[in-house]
């Protein structure tokens, strides 16, 4: 048999990512030993300038392109990637075959000298990754001094340690992937920070022509983060904007239903719309739609949509 390929990121928590879609794999394929899936590691653009906000590079897509690129070039069978850095416009010939059961969507602060975000003083200095983090946070403690902060989750922590920050704000999923959760200090409710779209879940990508591929990671595929995932991804293509764009963005299924909340930002970050909608737990898209559509009205001008 073929060696199936997997491609991500070189993290640590990539890789973590990629071990996890290796052993559903194998849990799932009986007779497919472990010397048959390879795991591959590919630098993507937005490694390499990791000293820079990812809206100075081109956005948050630099996490995919070049996995994108390498199974589309069929250098690899499968690519991993934290579903959140992905566009909201896939490319045509590529499918997300298999949403992996979502971890906790949840973001965390993480201080070495304060108990909560409430504590922090008016000098102290915030590491956040996300203009939509940074303005929530700005609703939760308004005299929060914000910095940018870039690199993995180790790098951060250290960063923390070092003293370049007071606090830093993380998401739950990969902590708990690293077994780093002990260091989180205060978790956010999704009332407080609703998190970003796709947040705590693994998407594994493969050529829509690859009959076998398809076929394997049809059966690690989770159906109901797929669910939540489909209405979550059609929020966020239908409110459009670009990588600076503050949009959270959570889907749950309670009562089998599926409850959709958004919250958009406007663009000068002064004030924030949010829409809840509830349906049927197939009908993601069309809910996702109705939510995206909503934020845009209540914006009206405060929010140009920028495709």
């Amino acid at each position: 048999m073929k060696k199936i390929i997997i491609g991500a990121r070189g993290s640590k928590l990539s890789l973590a990512y990629a071990a996890k879609v290796k052993k559903l794999i194998l849990d799932s394929e009986a007779g497919l030993s472990s010397d048959l899936i390879e795991i591959r590691t590919i630098k993507t653009s937005g490694d390499i300038h990791h000293d820079k906000k990812l809206s100075e590079i081109g956005g948050k897509n630099l996490f995919c392109k070049e996995i994108e690129d390498s199974l589309l070039k069929k250098d690899i069978d499968v690519a991993v990637h934290s579903l959140k850095d992905m566009a909201s416009e896939e490319i045509k010939s590529l499918n997300i075959a298999a949403y992996i059961e979502r971890n906790d969507p949840r973001d965390v602060f993480i201080s070495f000298k304060f108990k909560n975000i409430n504590e922090l003083k008016k000098s102290g200095i915030v590491g956040s990754s996300s203009r939509r983090r940074d303005l929530q946070l700005k609703e939760l403690s308004k005299d929060t001094k914000i910095k940018n902060i870039r690199g993995n989750i180790d790098t951060r922590i250290q960063k923390l340690k070092d003293g370049l920050y007071d606090g830093i704000i993380l998401a739950l999923a990969g902590l708990r992937t690293l077994n780093l959760e002990k260091h989180s200090t205060q978790i956010f409710s999704t009332e407080e920070m609703l998190p970003a779209v796709g947040q705590g879940v693994i998407a594994a990508q493969c050529r829509k022509e690859d009959s076998f591929i398809n076929s394997v990671l049809e059966k690690i595929d989770h159906r109901a983060t797929r669910q939540c995932a489909t209405a979550e991804r059609s929020l966020l293509k239908t409110v459009g904007g670009d990588c600076d764009t503050a949009i959270g963005g959570l889907a749950v299924i309670k009562n089998n239903e599926l409850i959709l909340s958004g919250q958009l930002f406007s663009d000068d970050g002064e004030k924030f719309f949010t829409h809840k909608i509830k349906g049927n737990i197939d009908d993601g898209t069309s809910i996702g739609k109705l939510v995206g559509n909503k934020l845009l009205n209540l914006a009206e001008n405060n929010f140009i949509k920028t495709k």
